[in-house]
């Protein structure tokens, strides 16, 4: 993931600020706005040469409960700034280790460099492996009442999308579970579904839920337990729902969790594993043990989210992912690369990240 020529690199950042288009509740509370740091790496040598010179982007994007502080985060990036210029791009990476939004900003940025150079999309970059037009991904509802989740469910559906993950977790299983039926008439017997519970169930919340759950022909619940219990996510798979891990996976770590049987699936948050190329390493390895891997965005602006995206596309069968989150911003950092179609994300295929747009003089 690093530079391998000799020219002089420069690290730039800027501190950003994007609204949603309205608060998204979850159990562990409500985001209204995402704020961050946009990272730039440019060709140092390249001032005054003419032309644009070769340029990476990268997005930091802290989440509390999740990463750094803002505060650490700039820290980092600004160690790195410095790290860069006087030891190159490994000493770069070293300044931001420990510090995984820090980690994910810098290590994109050198990514989309180094693909844009070659003109190589981003996701053959990661993975070196054949062209991907597509990739399929979910919806994610937020928390709402029955008749505002099952209306919000039923316009995505409407739009396209086959996949639909509910939030719970804000409100009592009973109430919960009558949203997700509610949504399962609205939508109809096709239309995969998945609940996330973001750690908000006790054991027997979760196994009273699953019950109900796969009545509904709910395909997948994701972290119902807090994030420790890899026991109790253990025993609760087998019953109808497979159960995914999220806030599991960065406390405890592939090996963990497949030693306690305690997963079907895992959720890969580059934003807050470090990185894309963490996150890649991460599902080749869950793959290969028999765990889905599942990519997923932390509700990030335009840079991060399209490498996501690209990200996904270099997972070989990779299923339904949530990187279709632009919506729920009301602002974002330049024009989105990526359409959705028909519960699909086509991938670009310029060089790079294929962002554009996103760092003004």
């Amino acid at each position: 993931m690093t530079a391998t020529t000799t020219e002089a690199l420069r690290l730039e950042y800027r501190p950003f600020s994007v609204g949603l288009e309205r608060p998204l509740g979850t159990a562990h509370g409500t985001i209204e706005s995402r704020d961050g740091f946009l990272v730039r790496i440019v060709e140092a040598t390249a001032d005054g040469a003419g032309g644009d010179p070769t340029a990476g982007f990268g997005e930091a994007t802290p989440l509390p409960g999740w990463t750094e502080s803002s505060a650490d985060c700039e820290a980092a990036l600004e160690r790195a700034k410095t790290s860069l210029r006087t030891g190159g791009p490994e000493a770069a990476l070293e300044a931001v280790d420990g510090q995984v939004a820090a980690r994910h900003g810098v290590t994109l940025a050198l990514a989309d460099f180094q693909a844009t150079r070659t003109a190589t999309p981003l996701y053959r970059y990661l993975g070196q492996g054949p062209m991907i037009a597509r990739i399929p991904v979910n919806a994610t509802i937020g928390d709402g009442t029955p008749t505002d989740t099952a209306a919000d469910a039923a316009r995505a559906v409407r739009s396209g999308f086959s996949c639909c993950k509910i939030k719970v977790g804000a409100r009592s299983v009973t109430e919960d579970v009558a949203r997700v039926r509610r949504v399962r008439e609205a939508v109809g017997p096709d239309v995969e579904l998945r609940v996330d519970a973001n750690e908000s169930w006790t054991y027997d919340d979760a196994a009273s839920a699953i019950e109900s759950l796969a009545d509904l022909e709910v395909s997948l619940l994701e972290q119902p337990l807090p994030a420790g219990a890899l026991e109790g996510h253990a025993a609760l798979r087998g019953n109808g729902v497979r159960i995914a891990l999220d806030e599991g996976l960065l406390e405890h770590g592939v090996d963990a969790i497949c030693h306690a049987g305690a997963a079907d699936a895992v959720v890969l948050k580059p934003m807050a594993l470090g990185g894309v190329d963490v996150a890649r390493r991460v599902a080749a390895w869950v793959t290969e043990l028999g765990v889905a891997p599942i990519v997923t965005t932390t509700i990030d602006a335009v840079v991060a989210r399209t490498g996501a995206v690209h990200l996904a596309a270099a997972i070989p069968d990779v299923p339904a992912c949530g990187v279709a989150t632009a919506d729920l911003l009301a602002e974002d950092l330049g024009r989105d690369p990526v359409l959705l179609e028909n519960g699909s994300a086509v991938v670009p295929q310029a060089k790079g990240l294929g962002v554009e747009g996103v760092w003004q003089e």
